[in-house]
């Protein structure tokens, strides 16, 4: 099996993926902030990291995965200004905070589920943390950090190489934050925030440096060596993490741990989902959703497998038109999923197969063999699910192969892209928007009696049927080859 080989952030460069602990794989992902709706651009951060996850399970290694719900100290700007997103928030629906963060966290759960995302080892809320937050920016205090009116700030200059893993080399560089009066330097950041002297936060705690909140970057420092311990193996976010966060996160690892602790050993980002209509921005009132995209009558796992067809550091740019396109391509494969199965249970003489490969030797045929280790190459290959699909989809379409040993053959490659190939339903896959204005009874009713009217040959009656769907919404696809019948406009 082919080495795993993953790009380090940190040193830009590809290297081979070592466990800190034999193995074990010990992975951290920067979850949301709870303050609203996650866009798809967001999830396309957790596709990311389930498919890291998925890939490291495959190759064998006990997956120790944790996810943070950031529910205090993230501010409207990720550069430690502005207002807290979740008081914020509260204040604008007028309901409590703790309302806010529960009703946010069980959506985002919920979008989760429906991209098939993998349930973590731990679900860690920064709330939960904030006793071990004081304490550790106590046993950092006195060497890196300084106290002002406003709050206990961290000396990012007693740090070496701070900013590296942006690349920010000077003051004025990506790693730059909003100026606060009294700070050191441009680049420091916020450790503890005092509650302004005549208000009260929702959210606020006693501290040596008066009441008040936990800084955004400390909380994901706190959490992963608590559920981790340091130094683990990868720690995962979007792009827009690695400029602030991410650095910030380092800094206070090195502080705590020595100069050669970033705390992860490699930082991995995906990239930006581009959407050119501007509704990726959640300040544009209807935002882009995974339930916007259920609404429009598309499985989610369209989406998932939208996400898979472009390399993790690549932009991916957001259409109707691509999503169109990845929702009839895992129509395809499910098609010839389901084909397979069928052809299997004519042939079966026991108890139904689970489709679980135990070994990729012996009597697996050639070309089943051949498919698993190009997938297996390509996964290896810093998650490049690209070329593995092309991979998954050779091995549907092998012919004259042992039935059994292809769909278990598929069924591994499956486990690691997640598109539940070998369960998913054909209904669950037919395009209706939730407006839809007739029921799939009506509609399938309509298409039985098309095809009645076909073998008459009455043609004029034929246009009349279909004027009739039109104008409800309905496209008929005759003679579709993949045998789907029809779909509904969005």
């Amino acid at each position: 099996m082919s080495e795993l080989k993953l790009f380090n952030s940190l040193t830009r460069q590809l290297e081979t993926f070592t466990p800190v602990h034999a193995g074990e794989a010990r992975v951290y992902t920067c979850g949301p902030t709870v303050y609203n709706y996650p866009h798809i651009g967001n999830m396309r951060a957790y596709v990311f990291a389930d498919t890291l996850g998925r890939v490291l399970s495959y190759k064998g290694y006990k997956l120790t995965h944790v996810i943070n719900i950031t529910d205090v100290g993230h501010l409207t700007d990720d550069a430690d200004a502005g207002e807290d997103k979740m008081e914020k928030m509260a204040a604008e629906k007028a309901q409590s905070i703790w309302d806010i963060a529960r009703h946010y966290t069980e959506a985002y759960w919920e979008d989760i589920k429906a991209l098939n995302i993998r349930q973590p080892a731990h679900w860690s809320i920064a709330t939960d943390y904030v006793p071990a937050m004081i304490d550790y920016a106590q046993s950092i205090a006195d060497k890196h950090c300084y106290e002002l009116e406003s709050g206990l700030y961290f000396d990012t200059s007693t740090v070496a190489h701070y900013g590296a893993l942006a690349r920010a080399k000077t003051e004025e560089g990506e790693g730059r934050i909003e100026e606060v009066d009294g700070k050191r330097h441009a680049a420091d950041f916020a450790i503890w925030r005092k509650t302004p002297a005549g208000e009260t936060r929702q959210m606020e705690w006693d501290s040596p440096w008066g009441k008040g909140a936990p800084g955004w970057h400390l909380e994901c420092s706190v959490m992963s060596e608590a559920l981790l311990g340091l130094p683990f193996d990868i720690h995962t976010g979007g792009i827009d993490h690695r400029e602030i966060h991410h650095p910030n996160e380092i800094a206070q690892n090195q502080a705590r741990c020595g100069s050669d602790h970033s705390g992860a050993r490699f930082w991995m980002h995906n990239n930006f989902l581009i959407e050119r209509s501007g509704k990726m921005s959640k300040s544009s009132g209807e935002f882009l959703r995974v339930q916007l995209l259920i609404d429009k009558g598309f499985h989610p796992l369209a989406y998932r497998l939208m996400c898979l067809q472009a390399h993790y550091r690549s932009e991916l740019e957001f259409s109707w038109e691509g999503l169109q396109a990845a929702f009839v391509r895992l129509k395809r494969m499910v098609m010839g999923v389901t084909n397979l199965k069928a052809r299997q249970a004519e042939t079966q003489t026991g108890e139904a197969d689970t489709w679980t490969l135990k070994q990729v030797q012996g009597d697996v045929a050639p070309a089943i063999s051949a498919t698993l280790r190009d997938f297996g190459a390509a996964v290896s290959d810093d998650l490049n699910t690209a070329v593995a699909l092309t991979s998954l989809e050779t091995l549907i379409g092998l012919k004259k192969v042992d039935l059994e040993h292809q769909l278990s053959a598929i069924a591994e490659m499956d486990a690691v892209l997640g598109l539940n190939l070998l369960t998913i339903e054909r209904a669950e896959l037919r395009l209706r928007p939730l407006n839809a204005q007739l029921s799939v009874e009506h509609i399938e009713a309509s298409i039985v009696f098309r095809r009645e009217l076909r073998a008459q040959q009455n043609y004029p009656a034929l246009d009349r049927n279909r004027d009739d769907l039109i104008a409800k919404g309905v496209e008929v696809m005759d003679g579709d080859p993949l045998g789907w019948d029809w779909k509904l406009d969005i």
